[in-house]
């Protein structure tokens, strides 16, 4: 019999109200000021077994309802998976179709929408809807969320002594290869670099393109800017504006990467002596190399990633070509995560005074859509949030760095 009784709906209710709600119960501990981990430290693991879902108020309170930008982000997926009829992803050891996931996000849109009471929506989510948690790093759930932004840069389209630093192209000779199914140890696994006597070899490092200029003199700089720190965290990100010197501000989005491994500024810092795992943090990094500009180039040629960009029309881009939604768009590895499916984390994100320091922590649960890939994003423990553009954004992306867990929604 698939009848539930009223006591199995209740259940259900009170669980769907325990995700959203344990921040009621664990809000006396969170409120203590706590800084983030340093960047580069191992994540801390959540303990074996799980604490017990404590006991909430049946009144819902619902701090992620902001319907206009989680209908926006929805749109997005629906828009991808119009393109990808029929594609299928998996998630775990279940196969789900984008037929699944397009009609999940069709009703789920059509909850929000309705007339009904916060409460009656989310009684509706909790009926209607399986909630499949992730296994995240450790296999029971612990999933490490960080955030990124859209940083704005000032530039230039022709080249003068203060514009010197350049976005490239994608150029002619980077070569894209997909092994397939043919070759085991690669599967989905992209090969990208150049030929070379008839022979595919890495592409040329950040040394190689920044300071030995290899590309220079190849018409591939289509704008220049005067930031080379800005320049970097532009790659880090992969997608930014840059306002001209006219006043007009173009859209720049990631067109492809050299395939090098990606190597953190960070760890650049700890493995030189310049700090110490305990000391190192998003605004000391930032600080640091403010403060000592003749290390740039070596410090940066440790990350031999380099990105190279395109310029667009539309807002950012992320990696399912349709524009990121702020707060509401994860990017996860997409080898692990349905594209484009409707999520629910828990994490904690940080308050800030008005001075920019953290004061304190605070619960941090929302809806989310799975719509962007990072190079450092890989398993099923990391996640990255879209914080949105300017500065704002970036205090919150360079802070973010807390575990979590990821529950991804299908209709049942």
């Amino acid at each position: 019999m698939n009848k539930r009784t009223p006591r199995m709906k209740a259940f259900r209710f009170v669980l769907l109200s325990c995700l959203l709600l344990l921040t009621a119960a664990c809000a006396l501990l969170l409120e203590k000021p706590a800084a983030p981990p340093p960047v580069d430290r191992p994540p801390v693991i959540i303990p074996p077994e799980a604490p017990p879902m404590p006991e909430v108020d049946q009144r819902l309170r619902i701090d992620d309802l902001d319907l206009s930008s989680l209908e926006k982000a929805i749109d997005r997926s629906l828009q991808y998976y119009s393109r990808a009829r029929n594609a299928s992803f998996r998630f775990g050891d279940r196969e789900i179709p984008v037929s699944e996931l397009r009609a999940s996000l069709a009703a789920f849109r059509e909850i929000i929408r309705s007339a009904d009471t916060d409460e009656a929506k989310l009684r509706r989510i909790s009926e209607g809807f399986e909630f499949l948690r992730s296994p995240g790093q450790d296999g029971r759930g612990a999933v490490i969320f960080t955030g990124y932004y859209v940083p704005v840069l000032e530039g230039s389209r022709f080249r003068t002594d203060r514009y010197r630093y350049p976005l490239y192209r994608k150029p002619d000779d980077l070569v894209v290869v997909n092994p397939g199914k043919r070759n085991s140890g690669n599967a989905g696994e992209l090969l990208i670099g150049r030929m070379e006597r008839g022979e595919l070899v890495p592409y040329y490092t950040r040394d190689e393109i920044d300071r030995q200029g290899v590309l220079a003199g190849r018409r591939l700089e289509f704008v220049w800017v005067d930031d080379p720190i800005a320049l970097y965290s532009l790659h880090v990100q992969g997608s930014g504006k840059i306002r001209l010197t006219d006043g007009c501000v173009i859209m720049v989005s990631y067109a492809q990467s050299n395939g090098r491994p990606f190597r953190s500024l960070s760890r650049a810092l700890i493995d030189a002596g310049k700090m110490s795992a305990q000391e190192v943090s998003y605004p000391r990094v930032q600080q640091y190399l403010r403060d000592n500009p003749g290390e740039l180039r070596d410090l940066f040629s440790y990350n031999d990633r380099y990105i190279f960009f395109r310029e667009v029309e539309r807002k950012p881009l992320g990696s399912l070509e349709v524009p990121v939604t702020s707060g509401r768009t994860i990017a996860t590895d997409p080898d692990v995560y349905p594209k484009g499916a409707l999520a629910f984390i828990r994490t904690r994100k940080p308050v800030f005074d008005a001075s920019g320091q953290i004061i304190r922590w605070v619960p941090f649960s929302r809806f989310v859509l799975n719509q962007d890939m990072g190079a450092a994003i890989k398993g099923p423990g990391r996640a990255d949030l879209f914080c949105g553009e300017g500065p704002e954004a970036e205090r919150l992306a360079g802070s973010f760095s807390e575990r979590g867990e990821i529950y991804i929604l299908l209709r049942k």
